[in-house]
C-alpha cells in the first residue's frame, strides 16, 4: 500500500511543487487563490515529518503564483512567478516581504527555473507575454530577453549539463532550445500540434527532452535528431501539465494532467506506461522529484492539496522486475 503524505491549503490551488535540492525534507508550494483566475497567491515551504506535512513558512502576494524555483546557491532562498508580471525573491529567515520583486514582464509569469550547473547562477522566467528573461540571482534589470515564441510560454528549463542552455516550451506547439550567452535560439522543434505546457531535461543524457502537451501526449526527443519523437507516450485523456524526469534513472518520467493523474513512464520500454496514480480530485498541475530520497514525488492539485509519497512501480525491485 502507497504511503501518503498530505498537507491541505484551504482555498488555495497548487500550481507548483518543488523540493529543495539541501533540506531532504523541505518543499516548497507556489498556490493562488480562485484557481490562479482572480485573488492572491501564497507561497508555502513545507517539511516532511514521520507522518504528515508541516508548515514552516507562507507569504502571501497580491496576485496569484503560478511557479517556484529553490536558490542552487542559498538553502533559504527561492523565486516565484507571479499573475501580476513579478518574479520575487523570497527567504525562509525573513518573515514578512520578499528580499526583491523584478516586475518586466508585462503579462503572467507562468514559469521560473534556477540554473544548476557549477559555477553558474542565473535566474529564466517564461511569461503569457511570449518574451524569456534570463536573470542574476539578485533580480537586477534582467540580462537578456529572448524573443521567437508566438504563443504563451508555459515552461522554460535550464540543461542540467550545459552552462546557458535551456529549453522553453509555448502554446506555439515549438519546443526551443536556447543559448544564452549567444542569446540566440539554437533549435526550435515543431513538437506538438497543440499547446505545449511542459518540458525537462533527462538528467542522464544532454541531448534527450521531453514535451507534455494539450494533446494528452508526452513526446520524448533527441535533439541530434528532431524529425520525430523517440518515444510517444499514450495515455493521459485530457491536457499534460507538467513533466519531469526521474533523477535516479535515466529513461523514467513523471506527467500529471487535467484528467486528475500522476502517470510513471519508462520511454526505453515498448509499454512504457509503468503506473497511473489517482488521487487528486482536480487537476494536478506540480510535480516534482525529490532528490535526495530515491524514487519520492511531490505533486499538488487544485483541490488544495500536497501530496509526497513513493509511487509503487518506482519501488525497490519493482521497475526493474517488469517486462
Amino acid at each position: 500500500m502507497m504511503t501518503v503524505k498530505v498537507f491541505r491549503s484551504p482555498a488555495r490551488h497548487g500550481y507548483a511543487v518543488e523540493v529543495s535540492p539541501y533540506i531532504p525534507s523541505r518543499v516548497a508550494c507556489a498556490a493562488s487563490q480562485y484557481y490562479g483566475i482572480a485573488g492572491c497567491g501564497t507561497l508555502l515551504v513545507l517539511d516532511q515529518t514521520e507522518t504528515g506535512l508541516t508548515l514552516v513558512r507562507s507569504w502571501e502576494w497580491s496576485d496569484g503564483l503560478f511557479d517556484v524555483a529553490w536558490s542552487e546557491a542559498n538553502e533559504h532562498v527561492l523565486v516565484a512567478g507571479g499573475g501580476d508580471g513579478s518574479l520575487q525573491l523570497w527567504d525562509t529567515a525573513n518573515h514578512s516581504a520578499p528580499l526583491r520583486v523584478a516586475k518586466e514582464h508585462t503579462q503572467e509569469v507562468y514559469t521560473v527555473d534556477w540554473s544548476q550547473t557549477r559555477g553558474e547562477s542565473l535566474i529564466v522566467s517564461g511569461s503569457w507575454d511570449q518574451t524569456v528573461k534570463v536573470w542574476d540571482p539578485a533580480l537586477s534589470p534582467s540580462l537578456t530577453t529572448l524573443r521567437g515564441h508566438e504563443g504563451v510560454i508555459y515552461s522554460t528549463i535550464w540543461s542540467p549539463h550545459i552552462p546557458g542552455c535551456f529549453a522553453s516550451a509555448s502554446g506555439d506547439g515549438t519546443l526551443r532550445i536556447w543559448d544564452v550567452k549567444g542569446a540566440v535560439c539554437r533549435l526550435a522543434i515543431p513538437a506538438h500540434k497543440a499547446e505545449i505546457l511542459s518540458c525537462d531535461w533527462c538528467k542522464y543524457d544532454q541531448n534527450v527532452v521531453a514535451t507534455g502537451s494539450v494533446d494528452c501526449t508526452v513526446c520524448v526527443w533527441d535533439l541530434r535528431n528532431i524529425r520525430q519523437p523517440v518515444n510517444q507516450l499514450l495515455g493521459h485523456t485530457y491536457a499534460i501539465r507538467r513533466l519531469k524526469f526521474s533523477p535516479f534513472d535515466k529513461t523514467v518520467l513523471a506527467s500529471c494532467s487535467y484528467d486528475f493523474t500522476v502517470r510513471f513512464w519508462d520511454y526505453s520500454r515498448q509499454q512504457p506506461l509503468l503506473d497511473t496514480v489517482e488521487h487528486h480530485s482536480e487537476f494536478v498541475c506540480g510535480l516534482d522529484f525529490n532528490l535526495h530520497i530515491p524514487n519520492q514525488v511531490v505533486d499538488c492539485s487544485w483541490d488544495e492539496t500536497v501530496k509526497v509519497y513513493t509511487p509503487a512501480c518506482l519501488s525497490v525491485g519493482a521497475h526493474s522486475a517488469a517486462p
